[in-house]
């Protein structure tokens, strides 16, 4: 059996592509490289900021907005105020005449009257006054309980019917407060007639059903509005129950009536404006996204920097470890097409990567004297058949040198699962099989040497079994003559005669022949065999000596044993050894126990041969060194004898062994499996 070495671990689920070139590991990264990866890092405090101003204008514009409609609304009612009250003093103004061409009011004038003191005018009370100043009538009529402190009998003021009646327009005069807690104040409108000052008509408003008269519901949905005096008190307010805005105001004065009145409008807290407030919200979120996706994004960059470090490292080793390596690695696809050399390969085989990446069979490097043979494996490999314990091939360099490679392939694997090919190791074994064809040589060499040398030990008695029927047949050919020289001839004496001189010089020839067959020095050759057959030959052949030696060899031979596959001279030369070495384990013993007992059986399987001695059996020392080469215990041995069997018995798959013999002596056990057969 050839010995094969150790399978080369064969890749299956990585596709090993050639490494290209890199820079080394730990390397510093170029300097552009550098700011591409750290730019990200630079622009995002930029971002922010870009967001957090946007915020901020989108928040300035928007409260721009609410205050720029303030104050739109804040002039809007100043106009709305000022209309009304320059449209009472046109109506003071025309109805004034009236008011001085009757003692008593005609109906009509009154009508006139309480259309102008309706509510929503802010009058609550028309006086109309002489040329002198005189009160000359009044509505509604007032009593003095209408007046509180300083303003009894002061309304209207003579100061600003002085003034009206000099410039002969309508002035206003200053708020003052009455009783019920309100504010009210005057306008005096001057009268004419024809040209002569014949008078004026006053107008007492009211500062809170003006302010409330005149303000539209909208208007006072929004804000409050208050009235402060000179010194900054607050006189009227029409607010509702509402936070106010701390920010969202607005003070203009109240002119007319003047006099240091001003009106303040303060905006109530309103809802909540959505639309910015989403608006903003959003910016935000997309800013927060986008912070947290580039901090994603560095952590991935990390990771993947890390990872590309680790294969950059895991890639190296393989580099260095395919460059290191022995064995040849080749990779095909599912056509047979190669797509991957390692260097051992191109360095075994002596061509390039390029020269052999791409081609498809036959390869350049098949031998083209096993051409059929070299494509039968390769159809074999592709079929998905190859042999695990591997294939050997011939191939040749491309020298023209014959190489010996050992083939293992397996499935390339990609990562998805999928089968992309094949991957192939090879090994030279040139030079091991060489080395293995030489030490064969060389083994033969020395069974046959073992086997001369013990023919060498039993020539005499060789000579002595050959002299026997060579005596005979010199005896039986005297016979003969001595038979033609008488007158008569007895022809059936005759053919008697002849038929022993026959079996006589066959038997001599059968002597010669077993000798010759077991000195010769010939190829192992493997035929189905007889035990039982071979050992009554190697007994044969020993049996004479055994008769010299006064030994007696007996078999129990089991019939109908299976024929196994073996060397016949090999197994008799064991046969031979063994019982030999029985023999002279027995030299001392007395004659009646000299003998070598041989059986065969068929024990599980086994074909197993049985010499027994009954000799002084093996020590513990002797037996751990018995296989050794050049051991012996014989003055005269060699100590190759039992080696030689033990290698014999491997090299038809069997067992050499021992055990003591119960009744004294040694047992060598030679087994072999019967599955050979």
């Amino acid at each position: 059996m050839s010995q094969r070495p150790d399978p080369a671990p064969t890749p299956r689920a990585t596709v090993l592509q050639p490494a290209p070139r890199r820079r080394a590991p730990d390397a510093p990264t170029p300097a552009p490289a550098k700011w591409l990866a750290v730019l990200p890092y630079l622009t995002l405090p930029l971002f922010l900021a870009v967001i957090a101003a946007l915020v901020w204008l989108t928040r300035s514009a928007d409260r721009d907005e609410q205050r720029m409609t303030l104050i739109n609304d804040v002039l809007w009612m100043e106009q709305n105020l000022q209309f009304q009250l320059d449209r009472n003093a046109s109506l003071l103004a025309q109805i004034g005449p009236e008011l001085f061409a009757h003692d008593t009011q005609p109906a009509s004038t009154e009508a006139k009257l309480r259309q102008l003191l309706r509510p929503e005018s802010g009058l609550v009370r028309v006086i109309w006054l002489d040329a002198e100043g005189r009160r000359k009538g009044e509505m509604p009529p007032m009593s003095g309980s209408h007046l509180i402190g300083e303003s009894v009998g002061a309304v209207p003021a003579n100061s600003v019917f002085r003034l009206a009646r000099a410039i002969g327009r309508r002035a206003y005069g200053p708020a003052y407060e009455v009783a019920d807690g309100s504010h009210q104040f005057e306008v005096h409108v001057p009268i004419y007639s024809e040209d002569a000052f014949i008078g004026a008509a006053v107008g007492i408003y009211s500062l809170h059903e003006l302010i409330a008269g005149e303000l539209p519901w909208w208007f006072s949905e929004r804000y409050r509005v208050s009235v402060l005096d000179a010194d900054g008190r607050q006189i009227v307010a029409k607010s509702k129950v509402a936070p106010l805005s701390g920010d969202m105001k607005y003070m203009i004065p109240f002119d007319p009536p003047g006099h240091g009145l001003s009106l303040h409008i303060t905006a109530y807290r309103g809802e909540t404006r959505w639309v910015p407030v989403l608006l903003i919200a959003s910016i935000v979120l997309l800013a927060g996204i986008i912070v947290w996706s580039v901090w994603q994004l560095r952590r991935q960059l990390v990771r993947r920097h890390s990872a590309e470090q680790a294969l950059r490292r895991e890639s190296l080793f393989r580099k260095a470890m395919e460059d290191s390596l022995l064995t040849g690695l080749r990779a095909r696809d599912l056509d047979g097409r190669i797509t991957y050399v390692n260097p051992a390969f191109c360095k075994m085989v002596g061509y390039s990567p390029e020269e052999l990446i791409g081609r498809l069979p036959p390869m350049p490097y098949w031998d083209p004297d096993h051409l059929e043979r070299t494509q039968e494996v390769h159809d074999m490999i592709l079929s998905g058949a190859a042999p695990p314990e591997g294939v050997e091939l011939r191939l040749r360099r491309k020298n023209g040198e014959r190489l010996d490679a050992l083939i293992f392939e397996a499935p390339l694997i990609d990562a998805a699962g999928c089968h992309t090919g094949w991957m192939g190791s090879l090994l030279d074994i040139t030079e091991q099989k060489r080395a293995r064809e030489l030490g064969r040589q060389q083994e033969e060499r020395l069974q046959a040497t073992s086997r001369l040398v013990t023919m060498g030990e039993m020539a005499s008695t060789l000579a002595h079994e050959l002299n026997q029927p060579l005596a005979a047949i010199a005896s039986y050919n005297t016979g003969c003559l001595n038979r033609l020289e008488q007158a008569t001839i007895d022809r059936d004496e005759l053919r008697d005669i002849h038929a022993k001189l026959g079996r006589q010089a066959r038997r001599a020839g059968e002597i010669i022949r077993r000798v010759h067959d077991f000195v010769r020095r010939a190829e192992p050759k493997r035929e189905a065999l007889d035990f039982n057959t071979v050992i009554r030959e190697a007994i044969g052949l020993i049996e004479a000596d055994a008769h010299k030696r006064r030994m007696r060899i007996e078999t129990d031979l089991a019939p109908r044993l299976p024929d196994i596959p073996a060397d016949p001279v090999m197994i008799e030369q064991v046969i031979v050894n063994l019982v030999r070495n029985g023999m002279d384990a027995m030299h001392d013993n007395p004659p009646d126990r000299r003998t070598v007992r041989v059986a065969t059986r068929e024990e599980g399987g086994q074909l197993v041969v049985r010499v027994a001695d009954s000799g002084r059996g093996i020590d513990a020392d002797t037996a751990r060194r018995l296989f050794e080469p050049f051991f012996t215990t014989k003055p005269e041995g060699m100590g190759m004898g039992l080696n030689i069997c033990r290698s014999i018995a491997e090299l038809h798959h069997g067992r050499l062994g021992f055990e003591s013999n119960p009744d004294g002596g040694t047992i060598f056990i030679l087994s072999f499996p019967v599955e050979l057969s």
